[in-house]
């Protein structure tokens, strides 16, 4: 428990994730090490999955390569680790949302904020016309971003 603890610490400092995530992170974690599901899985992967779970659940945007790279574990140990988590502990995630990766976006690649802005009300208009739904939010950010630069 306390090599998981230090591993969710130094995920947390270096994905840059807040205090509530990484307690919601270790409370995932021990209902894991309570159902015996460490077992024959590396610790590192449990507790990244457990913080990809946490920061899906408080709709932080953190990708699963982006905690897969923090680890140092394969995405694809973390992946399986997170299907796991949530097939075996019954967590229920919410549907991301892709306005809340705007701004991550846009600020790697250097774009404006008024050009973000306008994206937003892209992505607003086109979660009314109904035409997002079942899209991967980073592909509809990027995307709307794209128009609003064009």
């Amino acid at each position: 428990m306390a090599h998981a603890m230090s591993e969710l610490d130094r995920l947390s400092d270096k994905l840059y994730t807040h205090g509530p995530i990484k307690e919601n992170a270790a409370v995932i974690y021990r209902k894991a090490l309570e159902k015996d599901l460490i077992r024959g899985r590396s610790i590192a992967a449990i507790a990244s999955a457990a913080l990809y779970a946490a920061c899906r659940n408080s709709e932080t945007p953190r990708t699963l390569g982006e905690i897969a790279e923090a680890s140092l574990v394969n995405k694809k140990d973390v992946a399986r680790c997170y299907r796991l988590l949530l097939r075996r502990l019954d967590i229920q995630m919410p549907i991301a949302d892709p306005i809340t990766y705007i701004s991550k976006i846009g600020e790697r690649v250097g774009i404006t904020g008024q050009t973000q802005g306008l994206a937003i009300r892209i992505l607003r208009e086109a979660k009314k016309r109904r035409i997002a739904s079942g899209k991967d939010p980073m592909g509809l950010a990027a995307a709307a971003l794209y128009i609003a630069c064009m």
